[in-house]
């Protein structure tokens, strides 16, 4: 069973979503980014997918204390993600409430960092971010596309034990045309036994089937439900956690 993962991303301590990572293309869905976490909870979700934009593109984490209060105010298990940069900066995250920690352009930027943080906390409390565009890692919030491959990010990383990988294709994300379910077979067979989670394009519970069957391990899904494509009550025959 696929885990489904909603997202909820934050600027100025609001709900938003973006279009292709375009901070101009926002539109907010709740002033109260808990209560959109209620809400999943309700729905008999147990995970959460939780990203400070402002941090992001800063550099630096702005929106923390939407993670304590979510972490605080529900059972969600919650990765979050955006400015983490430093160690005190993944120390805070932990402290606030966080169960993972969410890292893209510093596996990619600094590399012995982020291995720190592997020996340090270990693989399971790191969700690993392969943002790509065309195949090449996209780093920054997306401002900048590098000459890696998102196969050899991800073939460096696994060889260090990070198993917990999701997927982002930058020219999916928030325009609710489908993912990218190619890219995603291609990455599963490339490396049996990680757990990969897709990210960007989902539209349909249509969609999210695809994915299971091309054996993703959860999928994390945005504007698809804060526009109503997909209903919270159609998510509940996924159950709480993938198998």
């Amino acid at each position: 069973m696929i885990e489904i993962i909603p997202a909820i991303d934050i600027i100025d301590g609001k709900c938003v979503r973006l279009s292709q990572g375009d901070y101009s293309q926002k539109k907010i869905y709740f002033d109260d980014p808990l209560e959109a976490a209620k809400q999943f909870e309700d729905a008999g979700i147990s995970r959460l997918h939780l990203v400070d934009l402002d941090g992001a593109r800063l550099g630096k984490i702005v929106n923390i204390k939407v993670l304590e209060r979510i972490a605080e105010k529900t059972k969600l298990l919650i990765d979050f993600g955006g400015g983490i940069k430093a160690d005190e900066d993944i120390q805070a995250v932990f402290e606030a409430g966080a169960t993972m920690a969410t890292i893209g352009s510093v596996a990619v930027k600094d590399k012995a960092l982020f291995f720190s943080w592997v020996d340090k906390y270990g693989a399971q409390k790191l969700f690993l971010g392969a943002d790509v565009n065309k195949e090449m890692i996209a780093v920054s919030g997306w401002s900048e596309t590098t000459d890696l491959s998102v196969f050899d990010f991800i073939r460096e990383n696994k060889a260090k034990g990070i198993e917990n990988i999701f997927c982002t294709d930058i020219s999916k994300d928030g325009l609710l045309q489908g993912p990218s379910v190619e890219l995603y077979k291609k990455i599963i067979i490339a490396f049996p036994g990680i757990k990969l989670v897709a990210s960007g394009g989902v539209s349909t519970i249509n969609d999210i089937d695809e994915l299971a069957k091309a054996g993703c391990s959860g999928v994390i899904i945005g504007k698809a439900i804060y526009e109503g494509r997909i209903a919270l009550k159609e998510l509940m025959k996924y159950g709480r956690e993938a198998c």
